[in-house]
């Protein structure tokens, strides 16, 4: 009795490997292209925004006026970093400082998390939320519904919101147009914080690092730091934090989680606080 052995035909070996390095070499290049389209739609500030080679501190103590005050701490420039400082770099050698964030106390308008306290970890709990809640959404409908929610009078119009606008400009990008496949998904989860500023107990300048995770076609990553001003506001349910009136402040450094350039531009690592 005698056996062949079978081939594999027109798909020998060979051709099946260059055939896979064929798909993973356009995998990569998909996955890079996706990171820049994220990147780029994500991180759109205004040309006139500022930033500087170090975080700037105000002497706000110099300064009587109160919304003068509050401007200044705005605008005050936060640490510049490369565009590609949101999807990597050298890890700190010393962990960054912890802050924890207290947890949401239950359901606010918009079905945005609320309850966080009048402290300015609070602040910083509520403006995660906002932003989770906004850029999961991917849709500007309901963008601007939660910001009509969670903007105080005064606050820029929400066409002109930072998220809004970033928003809209990943929808319109490549990265975009792939929006209504089966799974595909944006995923925003706040990793790190920082305190800008805060004048009295209901204004605190708060901001928060998110990684965001762009589920289309493959996976792409980034670090994405956002600011706002918040005021505290008293309603029917308490009080809670809302976005404040006043110019948008200068834009957060986006960089990636855990990074010594991270560690420069202030932020420090959120974890839950204890109850």
């Amino acid at each position: 009795m005698t056996t062949t052995t079978p081939t594999m035909d027109a798909w020998d070996r060979r051709r099946l490997q260059r055939t896979l390095a064929a798909v993973t070499a356009a995998v990569v290049l998909l996955l890079a292209g996706l990171a820049y389209a994220v990147h780029a739609a994500l991180t759109s500030h205004p040309p006139e925004a500022a930033a500087a080679a170090e975080p700037v501190i105000v002497d706000v103590g110099a300064i009587p006026d109160r919304d003068a005050r509050r401007d200044a701490i705005a605008a005050a420039p936060m640490l510049a970093v490369p565009p590609d400082a949101a999807r990597g770099g050298e890890p700190a050698t010393i962990p960054a400082e912890p802050t924890a964030i207290p947890a949401a106390g239950r359901v606010g308008p918009a079905d945005v998390p609320t309850g966080y306290p009048r402290t300015p970890a609070g602040a910083v709990g509520q403006l995660a939320a906002i932003a989770t809640a906004t850029l999961q959404s991917l849709s500007l409908e309901t963008a601007h519904a939660i910001y009509a929610e969670w903007a105080a009078p005064g606050a820029p119009p929400a066409h002109e919101w930072t998220l809004t606008r970033n928003l809209a400009a990943f929808l319109g990008s490549d990265a975009g147009t792939h929006l209504t496949d089966p799974g595909a998904a944006l995923v925003a989860t706040p990793v790190a914080a920082q305190v800008k500023g805060v004048d009295g107990t209901d204004w605190t300048l708060a901001c928060v690092l998110m990684h965001v995770e762009a589920r289309v076609v493959t996976a792409a990553r980034m670090g994405y730091g956002h600011c706002a001003r918040m005021h505290w506001t008293t309603d029917a349910a308490g009080g809670r934090w809302v976005i404040a009136a006043g110019a948008e402040p200068a834009p957060a450094p986006s960089t990636w989680p855990g990074t010594e350039l991270a560690t420069r531009a202030g932020w420090r690592t959120w974890i839950p606080a204890e109850n």
